[in-house]
């Protein structure tokens, strides 16, 4: 008997050539198995890996004696039958040779099918999914999707031989953990053939790659419905990078408008759009640069400070999967800087020295940030010679609109420093 109190041999079955073992460790191999079961007798076939949890397996001895042999030594043997630590229940099977019938998963093909067990869909992006499978030779195409058994993916080499070696190497093998986000404990792979020969993939998204064909339409709607991480040649997971940042602002004790954000984000470089919009109870924008390399700076230089002095208006950034913004060219939440009135009148209502909480404009284009009064001097202008009549029923309406600067794109350390200042 085992520890565990269930039974290590059931003698009410006929004694047979093949044996059937149970809870064998998942990641056992054929070769272990047979090394196991070789000292009693000689090993005419194996079946591997069977059952719900891949944790079964099938002996066949060449002759009855050898298996009842088995079977006898550990049933009189004080130590339980075990691989790798755990130990092994072993009983008469009630067939009488192994038949290997070769169901359709394994036919070797070019095509691999891949169930990862232990995630859901967008635990494994597609580019971790490549980065793992193309060690064993280019990856042709890959396509993602979602079954009863799980979360898939179909892999297609170029070959039967290099999709039977990546077969061989990493089934019942598991992903490793640092391409996994924190909460996936494991991620077994489960690996069969497919019956497809040559995968049809109609575009490139986060569900989908064709790597032979560069010149394959990109799915916006998947691409901006999911946004999967890019790994790094080290195989880390990184952020793709995008010249159109993600502002997300915490402890708004102030209002943050469009002509704000621009004073802060213009520093680093031209601004072509600022959307804002308020999304899960809180206030979002996205501001858009013409390059990558303007992006990249401004958040590495912004990301984490404040605003206001006193840790208001905490700015965290990431890039956005947007490229280009469609936004209203001038409204209250909006405002597209490409378009030259626009363009024109934000300089010009900066060169007009908006008066802003009783603090005039400095001749660099810093601002000193607001009063506490509440109570606005002068009614602050927009661009373009509209006014703004902050409401006396928030203290935070009055500091709707900060004026921007002449020099705004020239601030110095010092001026900088007033606009921002880090918890």
């Amino acid at each position: 008997m085992s520890t565990s109190g269930q039974p290590q041999f059931r003698y009410t079955q006929t004694p047979s050539k093949v044996l059937h073992l149970r809870n064998l460790p998942w990641e056992c191999t054929e070769e272990e198995l047979v090394d196991f079961c070789r000292p009693f007798g000689k090993i005419v076939n194996t079946k591997c890996n069977v059952g719900a949890n891949r944790n079964q397996a099938f002996v066949e001895y060449a002759d009855l004696n050898q298996a009842i042999q088995m079977v006898t030594y550990f049933a009189s043997s004080s130590d339980p039958a075990q691989v790798r630590g755990k130990t092994v229940y072993i009983q008469y099977s009630n067939r009488h040779e192994i038949v290997n019938n070769k169901g359709p998963g394994d036919v070797p093909g070019n095509v691999l099918l891949v169930t990862i067990e232990g995630v859901e869909a967008g635990d494994v992006s597609i580019d971790v999914i490549h980065l793992v499978f193309s060690a064993f030779g280019f990856v042709h195409k890959i396509a993602t999707f979602e079954k009863a058994a799980g979360f898939q993916a179909l892999i297609q080499y170029s070959d039967t031989t290099t999709a039977a070696s990546a077969r061989e190497a990493l089934d019942a093998r598991s992903i490793p953990r640092y391409l996994l986000p924190e909460h996936v404990n494991s991620s077994h792979l489960r690996i069969s053939y497919s019956a497809h020969t040559d995968l049809n993939i109609k575009f490139q998204s986060h569900r989908s790659r064709d790597y032979t064909n560069p010149y394959l339409p990109v799915n916006p709607t998947a691409i901006e419905g999911f946004v999967q991480p890019m790994v790094g040649p080290d195989g880390k997971k990184v952020e793709a990078e995008s010249n159109v940042l993600l502002a997300s602002i915490e402890n708004m004790q102030y209002a943050v408008t469009v002509d704000v954000l621009y004073t802060v984000f213009c520093a680093f470089g031209t601004i072509q759009k600022i959307a804002i919009f308020e999304k899960n109870g809180g206030t979002q924008a996205l501001i858009q640069y013409p390059d990558v390399g303007t992006a990249t700076v401004a958040k590495g230089a912004l990301e984490g400070h404040c605003i206001y002095e006193g840790g208001y208006c905490k700015l965290h950034l990431t890039y956005s999967r947007h490229t280009d913004l469609n936004v209203k060219a001038y409204s209250e939440k909006s405002r597209d800087y490409t378009i030259p009135e626009i363009a024109q009148s934000t300089v010009s209502a900066a060169a007009a020295g908006v008066v802003w909480h009783g603090s005039q404009v400095s001749s660099g284009g810093g601002y000193g940030g607001p009063s506490h009064s509440g109570a606005v001097s002068d009614p602050s202008r927009f661009p373009g010679g509209q006014t703004y009549a902050p409401s006396s029923s928030s203290v935070s309406a009055a500091y709707a609109q900060p004026p921007v600067g002449a020099g705004a794109h020239h601030m110095g350390g010092q001026q900088q420093q007033q606009l921002f200042e880090r918890k």
